[in-house]
């Protein structure tokens, strides 16, 4: 019987050989919470056994964070400091890996004026330009992996005691990141690359012009795609050529939607975890590629301020397909997470577009990836969208009709 700390330890070997395959000489970044220190080491130890140049660890803390959000000056949310920009652009432009452990609370930030969290998301798409132009073009290896902590545990099963909810979630994300203690989850990765990679090849071929989605809770969607897209999933390389897993767990299937050619009613299938809130039951009108009616049942007002930091917020940058029966979402669990609740169901994303969807993007500008009908914004904000009903017909661009989901799930 392998223990907890077995487990550990292969996962943060996972991230470090398989997320972002630090290579010798190389330079990682870790951002953890604070009291995830013990795990932030192990990925630390595991980095400079494969080799990594230096490890800088980047610490944050919810208690701080919500504190500020509440009591900071207000013109601190219209500025992110140079230090802070300057830290990850330099090691961006250095090819240095960025490793960014998730654990916390999804409603940490319940309370807070959304106008402020508003600006900040705002003042970080200003000052934090050319970084997220590196990471949405894959120039440097990232990842992003989720270690469970108290608060986000309880959140997800409310009616256990706390010690039994952390050790239920730590369990979920082992399943979910194929880590069982054994040391064998880096060679169920390759396998699991694999796979994805069949289905990736099959939709390339159909070379689809639209996708048409549409369920039992309302759904009647179209998402015109890019000329020229590309499906992508699991694993990419960098543009020095190194090989990186951006997000663990990941089961999903994606490309560029083109920004001009969405249309219809769409609903989220899920709860959406948002800048430390929860919005639920959303549903969005689309016409002519924009977000024309927005609703939620729970913090509307936040939904609406996303959809609204700039014109692309608006428009979407990214389809993902999902098949319901995945180890996520077999798992029957709600993450309130967006790492895991977005591999468990198909889902969109409305803002910026990868440009490594769209046939020679990565050499366009922004004005020209625009005019090809790529998105481009400050923001990305998966949200999901598949059922255990969802059915979604793909139309080649000759007309014809192609089945690619039923009840959930990919016909091939």
């Amino acid at each position: 019987m392998y223990t907890f700390e077995d487990k550990l330890k292969e996962y943060a070997d996972l991230l470090v050989r398989v997320g972002v395959n630090v290579q010798k000489g190389q330079d990682l970044v870790i951002t953890s919470q604070v009291d995830q220190a013990p795990f932030a080491r192990l990925c630390v130890e595991a980095a400079y056994g494969a080799g990594a140049r230096l490890v800088d660890v980047s610490w944050a803390d919810d208690a701080i964070t919500r504190m500020t959000c509440l009591s900071a000056a207000e013109e601190t949310f219209d500025v992110i400091p140079e230090y802070k920009v300057r830290f990850n652009t330099d090691y961006a432009e250095g090819n240095a890996c960025f490793l960014r452990l998730v654990s916390s609370d999804p409603e940490n930030l319940k309370g807070v004026d959304p106008s402020r969290l508003e600006r900040q998301h705002r003042a970080s798409g200003k000052y934090m330009k050319r970084y997220r132009e590196l990471l949405m073009g894959s120039a440097f290896p990232w990842c992003i992996g989720a270690l469970a902590s108290p608060a986000w545990a309880k959140r997800v099963f409310p009616d256990k005691l706390e010690a039994e909810a952390l050790a239920a979630l730590w369990e979920r994300i082992f399943m979910a990141v194929r880590v069982t203690g054994d040391g064998t989850a880096v060679e169920k990765w390759h396998q699991h690359q694999e796979n994805l990679q069949r289905r990736v090849k099959i939709l390339n071929d159909y070379a689809f012009d639209r996708l048409h989605y549409y369920n039992a809770l309302g759904s009647d969607f179209t998402v015109g795609l890019c000329k020229g897209h590309i499906w992508c999933a699991g694993g990419e390389h960098s543009a020095h050529g190194q090989f990186f897993m951006p997000n663990m767990p990941t089961e999903e299937i994606f490309t560029a939607p083109d920004r001009n050619r969405c249309e219809g009613v769409i609903y989220a299938a899920l709860p959406l975890s948002k800048d430390g809130n929860v919005i639920e039951n959303i549903r969005f009108v689309v016409k002519a590629g924009q977000i024309v009616e927005a609703s939620a049942t729970a913090n509307e007002e936040l939904l609406r301020k996303s959809i609204a930091v700039d014109e692309g917020a608006s428009r979407f940058g990214e389809v993902a397909l999902v098949p319901y029966d995945s180890p996520i979402s077999n798992s029957k669990t709600l993450f309130y997470n967006t790492l895991f609740d977005e591999n468990a169901a198909c889902h969109l994303a409305f803002g910026e577009a990868y440009p490594m969807t769209v046939e020679g993007a990565l050499d366009m500008s922004e004005e020209e990836r625009r005019a090809h009908g790529l998105n481009t914004s400050i923001t990305h904000v998966d949200f999901m969208v598949g059922t255990e009903d969802v059915s979604i017909d793909g139309y080649t661009a000759d007309g014809r009709c192609v089945p690619v989901f039923r009840d959930g799930n990919f016909v091939f």
